[in-house]
């Protein structure tokens, strides 16, 4: 009776002092060299429409939320422009153009053009914004410095 008075020792139970942790410092590794990696990515993933603007001496910076229309050298095989990044053909143009500015205060759009592209293209694209009920359309030229 004298050994059941005390708790029992020995090999019957045991007690662990080592703690199931993860570690933490190769996940902030792995972590910062991808945040590295994106950063580096990042810029060369965002790519527009290539178009080789006219220079200008005295233009203008614009400013603010802008709806712009590009004309590409390509306009004249399949009559396709980009209004924004999105490609339109130039039958839809005119009622997209007006659905975009119908809740607006300032009708501007803003037209660009490639280099290659004759005044005609640009004056027809020019009477189809006007039909859509753009009061404004501005031409966008590089500015000297940015040759």
């Amino acid at each position: 009776m004298a050994g059941d008075a005390g708790p029992v020792r020995g090999r019957g139970r045991r007690v662990s002092t080592s703690l199931a942790e993860i570690n933490v410092v190769p996940l902030v590794d792995v972590m910062l060299v991808l945040l590295i990696i994106f950063m580096v990515a990042a810029p060369m993933i965002q790519r527009g429409i290539d178009v080789n603007l006219p220079v200008a001496r005295r233009a203008a910076p614009i400013t603010g939320e802008r709806v712009e229309v590009t004309v590409p050298i390509t306009y004249s095989q399949n009559h396709v422009v980009f209004m924004g990044r999105d490609a339109v053909n130039i039958t839809n143009l005119q009622e997209l153009v007006r659905q975009k500015m119908e809740n607006r205060a300032k009708k501007d759009v803003f037209l660009r053009g490639d280099r290659g592209v004759t005044l005609g293209q640009l004056m027809e694209v020019t009477d189809l914004l006007k039909a859509a009920g753009v009061e404004n359309v501005g031409l966008v030229a590089k500015g000297p410095e940015e040759r």
